[in-house]
């Protein structure tokens, strides 16, 4: 199966000063590259929703106004590519996993995140939990913008980046593991960008 990919695949080598926050095999970029696999999705806010189903007691929905109005964070994180590229001290507003999943009642062990245009990612649960992944809509003090996932994505920093969901509209807990979309095309389940998992047998 042929998958269109946008040009910011290709990255391009650089050094920079701060190469211990860099893990190997990646380069240092001040740029943001837009990565994606088909078009960018548009929707209006009015009929976003974000959805938390599976393997829960009650399923949870909150609409674009209820979301933005729950506690909020602000976190600044080093985010790495699996195309080699990394981003440091990269600023975001969002909502944590924490609160989204607080009072959730469930014996799942993974989430499948899912998007707008068809896009999936698998997640262990324990990697989204204790202050480890948000759902974040401003970058930068600005609405995400569309290229880069908006109105919202998930963001889990200690994992490549194609685990930070562009476009994502909810979490599926779920009892066994299931790979999402890049995971069905050979790259590693898990994703450690310290470990080098880019690809399955990594």
């Amino acid at each position: 199966m042929t998958t269109p990919i946008s040009r910011g695949f290709h990255g391009r080598r650089s050094d920079g000063d701060q190469a211990a926050r860099v893990p190997p095999g990646n380069y240092l970029t001040r740029d943001f590259p837009v990565l994606s696999a088909g078009p960018t999705p548009h929707n209006p806010l009015e009929s976003w929703t974000f959805d938390i189903r599976g393997e829960v007691a009650e399923p949870r929905t909150w609409t674009w106004e209820q979301f933005i109005a729950l506690p909020s964070e602000r976190v600044t994180v080093d985010i790495h590519c699996v195309t080699k590229w990394s981003k440091l001290d990269t600023s975001w507003i969002g909502v944590s996993l924490d609160t989204l999943l607080d009072g959730v009642s469930s014996s799942a062990g993974y989430i499948l995140a899912f998007s707008d245009g068809g896009y999936s990612t698998n997640i262990p649960l324990d990697d989204v939990r204790d202050g480890k992944a948000w759902i974040v809509y401003e970058y930068e003090d600005k609405p995400l913008a569309p290229e880069h996932g908006g109105p919202a994505r998930l963001l889990v920093p200690h994992l490549y980046f194609w685990k930070s969901a562009k476009w994502v509209r909810g979490i599926e807990l779920r009892q066994e593991d299931a790979p999402g979309f890049w995971e069905g095309y050979g790259y590693h389940n898990y994703g450690d960008p310290w470990k080098e998992q880019r690809y399955t047998d990594d």
